[in-house]
């Protein structure tokens, strides 16, 4: 199965920065006894991994030769394959590039590299349905994707809509690879004019098509801010047996606090 990331966007939200979003160092995990940073987007890819994927795909712009400087043809077991988006021309654009090396029948796995989200093995809870979303209840949904549902049935996704009727929003999805295709050819179909996965799936309900939503989430920060970069350190630190809140107690037992403070960047 395949894992596509979206890595072509500006992070205009969080600049400047001397290197792609992606690569932002949030938290550290040890390695090999060493502790080094972590950067944002190797949450994702060890999620990925956990909800089956073997193959993963970024899709990156010409000037983000960085991240494949980073992360090389191989994570943790898992190959890994680089597309060019020319132009930042939205989500919808940067999945269907990858179609070019998901083979025509392979499912897929959709997450954005510049968020970090619990629990970690959630997308193994996906059916392998045409499309299956992975919600995530949050305070203020105007800002994401809310997804409206009757049982366990997506009627609709309101796309970053004041006043939106549902708490809940998408923040991974999986297709089947009839899934994938359908929604490639549909998107196609109209002009690709969907920047945003919410509309081109309300245009595909619209048509007889059906989504599932699985409400197993349970927390979900977006780093591509400062304040949602503060949200996630403060996250990651108060969760135990995840990297940073690991290295932080190993930490604590070896150091004086104001070592603690300069490593994770928040007092004790």
């Amino acid at each position: 199965m395949w894992g596509i990331i979206p890595a072509a966007g500006r992070g205009t939200r969080i600049q400047p920065l001397a290197f792609s979003k992606e690569l932002l160092p949030v938290g550290s995990r040890v390695q090999n006894g060493v502790e080094r940073p972590c950067a944002v987007s190797e949450y994702l890819l060890d999620r990925l991994i956990l909800g089956g994927t073997d193959k993963i795909c970024f899709v990156i712009a010409p000037g983000k030769s960085d991240i494949l400087g980073y992360f090389g043809d191989c994570y943790r077991g898992a190959q890994i394959a680089y597309v060019v988006q020319p132009s930042a021309d939205g989500l919808c654009d940067a999945v269907f590039r990858a179609g070019c090396v998901v083979g025509h029948d392979e499912p897929v796995l959709v997450g954005l590299p510049d968020t970090i989200w619990f629990p970690e093995a959630a997308l193994a809870a996906l059916p392998d349905h045409a499309l299956s979303f992975l919600l995530f209840p949050v305070e203020r949904p105007e800002f994401f994707d809310a997804v409206v549902m009757q049982g366990d049935a997506v009627t609709e996704i309101q796309v970053k809509q004041k006043n939106a009727t549902s708490k809940w929003i998408w923040g991974a999805f999986r297709m089947s690879g009839a899934g994938f295709r359908q929604l490639q050819a549909l998107w196609e179909r109209r002009g690709c004019s969907d920047e945003y996965i919410g509309t081109l799936v309300n245009s595909y309900l619209a048509e007889g098509g059906a989504a599932t939503g699985m409400r197993v989430g349970e927390s979900y920060v977006d780093v591509g801010t400062l304040n949602g970069y503060r949200t996630a350190m403060k996250l990651l630190l108060g969760r135990p047996g995840t990297p940073v809140a690991a290295d932080r107690q190993q930490m604590i037992g070896k150091a004086p606090a104001s070592v603690v403070l300069a490593s994770n960047g928040l007092p004790l």
